[in-house]
């Protein structure tokens, strides 16, 4: 837990302003402060792509305007999220300085345009960036309507510069001290890539398309390290000018398949957040899945970010309608919004923030979503479903800052999911990492059991449960700890592709590591990929269930067999294993099953460790209960991820605080609808 927190007991609802876009109409200007308090919104977020208007010429500052709008935002009793602009640098800067651009992986510098095409390496950049954010500390450190300092935006990309490319060989040299520990860790005699002198490293590039696995899995460590280390350069006049200000920048995740974002590793990244943030685009009403299997992906993501703190995080973007960049931008469906918000407050967020409160006149992001359409009306749909969301933050203003409970761990590792993709083997098509473990969550998000997404640098003890599955790349540190936690009393499960390699990408000699086969009760022999028509099954508890993809072939040595496969060579041989070490146990699961397998088979696990789940709400599948938790009181949000009336069942009397009616025994939940139940504990 940080020290500095949002210093604001309101939950947060607003968003991303540019009235830097609207200088030249001063009558928009003065009626977003009339919008602002029909939309129930109290936050906003200023600057992010403000630069050429905080700086239109070299050292020439313009702060009027800004001035301006933070005063009468803090004059109608709102707060504001102030932004560093080094997400989009002003045109007088590419042009003079063109060290600032970024060169690509093929070499090539980039023009003007866009954005996050800046080279973190650039003194000039660096110089540039320190110059701005010490006169936005300066001026506003200590202003009364400052909640928070927004670093950036939305960080992300890699710059292949000569200047990149020296910082990258000094952290090389820093990582492994001498050629011959990297050629080690890089196996440089394949295809005589044994590097002779440090000048010869490259970064790696689609041109040379590079075998070198170690290779690659360090410049992706180098891109999150140098994107750090510029963020903490950013920060710098901040901490020294207003200490006390809590300081975020805004994380993603890729957006057709709701998983993580891949680019950077968040799990080093949150070390240096006060509160992490997040911006969230759900594809909605798609035509690929159920409302309710997306529904579970973004709790997924919301319970990964909350679990990289363990403290209530912020939805630094969402939209109130739809998007301008999905291949299909679909609108919100009515009672979505007030739905996905109150899903956000569920998972541990304390806001509900937008991209963006007014729409763009030109350019890409005129036909984003925003809170204020080109036809500037509040009776529009929209600005009713945003106002209705602000009332209903209000009225839930008590859940603020309490916390979520778990005794189930999920594990995602970033650096698994770069080796594993990385990989010349299995499936490039059905390897699917992250999402194998969503599926994995859903089993417990179906049944409302809290989960946490934890890293391997945090701490296992506290859980009952701990699921690790398709942890290809493991160091001894990581068997090590997952075997103390086993030792120690814990329930460990993993699966097929796991244990393969170490931290540098090699695999290990002699086959699975000896720690693996104490901990489990059995080794690995090899694994089977499957074609995308295979099948083959597994027998489990006298049931039978459909496998696709991966079949691990087991040597069980003292493990107790659970399943075994129905066909193929391996027929009758292993599928699934129970193994007693220590004072815990250990279950692999060899195979890639269908999802009722792993319902089953969790539920199963559940009864075994005793894990009871206190739910006062019976309902079908498709509605979701998730929990928040202060001293005094717990809060259900009962939320109806599906296009049906469902019934529910509330087994005591309990207050609605979105309808201000208690509700108890038979309750009907409407197509979206979300209830927000106070329990006294």
């Amino acid at each position: 837990m940080t020290d500095r927190t949002v210093a604001d007991n309101r939950l947060l609802h607003g968003g991303d302003y540019n009235p830097d876009q609207w200088l030249d109409y001063p009558e928009i200007l003065k009626d977003d402060l009339r919008l602002m308090k029909l939309a129930k919104a109290n936050t906003f977020t200023l600057g992010v792509f403000a630069w050429s208007a905080l700086e239109p010429t070299e050292g020439k500052f313009q702060f009027d305007w800004l001035d301006e709008r933070i005063d009468s935002i803090h004059q109608m009793g709102g707060k504001v999220i102030l932004a560093t602009p080094s997400g989009a640098r002003p045109a007088w800067m590419s042009k003079k300085y063109p060290e600032v651009l970024r060169t690509s992986e093929n070499r090539t510098k980039m023009l003007h345009g866009g954005r996050h095409n800046h080279c973190f390496s650039s003194p000039i950049y660096r110089e540039k960036v320190a110059i701005i954010n010490r006169k936005l500390a300066e001026r506003y450190g200590n202003h009364p309507a400052l909640l928070m300092w927004h670093i950036s935006n939305e960080y992300s990309g890699d710059c292949h510069c000569e200047l990149c490319q020296d910082n990258f060989r000094k952290w090389l040299k820093t990582k492994y001290e001498s050629l011959d520990k990297l050629n080690h860790a890089w196996w440089g005699p394949f295809w005589s890539h044994t590097i002779t002198d440090w000048s010869e490293i490259e970064s790696p590039s689609s041109i040379g398309e590079s075998m070198v696995h170690g290779l690659n899995l360090d410049w992706k460590r180098f891109v999150t390290d140098q994107t750090i280390d510029f963020y903490k350069h950013e920060i710098v006049p901040l901490r020294e000018i207003s200490p006390t200000i809590p300081i975020t920048t805004n994380f993603m995740a890729d957006t057709h398949d709701l998983i993580p974002f891949q680019s950077l590793n968040y799990s080093e990244f949150a070390k240096y957040v006060d509160i992490v943030s997040w911006d969230c685009y759900p594809a909605w009403h798609n035509d690929w899945e159920e409302t309710k299997d997306l529904a579970s992906k973004v709790g997924f993501i919301n319970d990964l970010y909350r679990s990289l703190k363990q403290q209530p995080f912020l939805i630094m973007e969402c939209t109130p309608s739809g998007v301008n960049w999905h291949d299909v931008n679909k609108t919100k469906r009515p009672g979505m919004h007030l739905l996905s918000s109150m899903q956000f407050v569920a998972h541990g967020s304390d806001s509900v923030l937008y991209f963006q409160w007014r729409k763009s006149r030109g350019s890409s992001e005129k036909f984003h979503g925003a809170v204020v359409d080109h036809d500037n009306s509040e009776s529009n749909r929209v600005f009713q479903d945003v106002s209705s969301v602000g009332e209903a933050l209000e009225k839930i203003g008590e859940v603020q800052g309490t916390q979520k409970q778990a005794k189930v761990a999920i594990v995602y590792d970033w650096e698994n999911n770069w080796a594993l993709n990385d990989a010349q083997g299995f499936s490039n098509a059905t390897k699917q990492y992250p999402q194998t473990l969503q599926k994995h969550y859903h089993s417990f998000w179906k049944k409302d059991v809290s989960v946490d997404i934890v890293t391997l640098n945090q701490e296992l003890t506290s859980y009952d449960l701990v699921i690790a599955p398709m942890l290809y790349m493991m160091s001894n540190e990581t068997i090590s700890k997952l075997e103390n936690y086993v030792a120690n009393g814990g329930t460990l499960v993993s699966s097929y592709i796991s244990g393969l390699v170490n931290e540098t990408d090699l695999a290990y000699l002699s086959g699975w590591p000896t720690s693996l086969k104490r901990i489990f009760g059995m080794g690995v022999n090899e694994t089977d990929t499957l074609y995308p028509k295979d099948r083959n099954g597994l027998t489990y508890n006298g049931k039978q269930y459909e496998i696709k993809d991966y079949c691990t072939i087991l040597e069980n040595e003292e493990a107790e067999v659970l399943g075994t496969y129905m066909e193929d060579f391996y027929q009758g041989t292993p599928a699934v294993v129970k193994n007693s070490y220590g004072n815990g146990k250990a279950y692999f699961i060899g195979a890639r099953t269908e999802q009722a397998f792993l319902d089953d088979f969790y539920e199963d696990i559940q009864k075994e460790i005793n894990l009871q789940v206190e739910n006062k709400i019976v309902h079908e599948d498709g509605v979701s209960v998730q929990r928040r938790e202060s001293d005094e009181h717990c809060y259900l949000f009962v939320m109806n991820f599906t296009e049906q009336q469902q019934l529910i069942t509330v087994k005591e009397p309990l207050f609605d605080l979105l309808t201000e009616e208690t509700k108890q025994e038979k309750v009907e939940l409407l197509p979206y609808e979300v209830m927000v139940l106070r329990k006294e504990k």
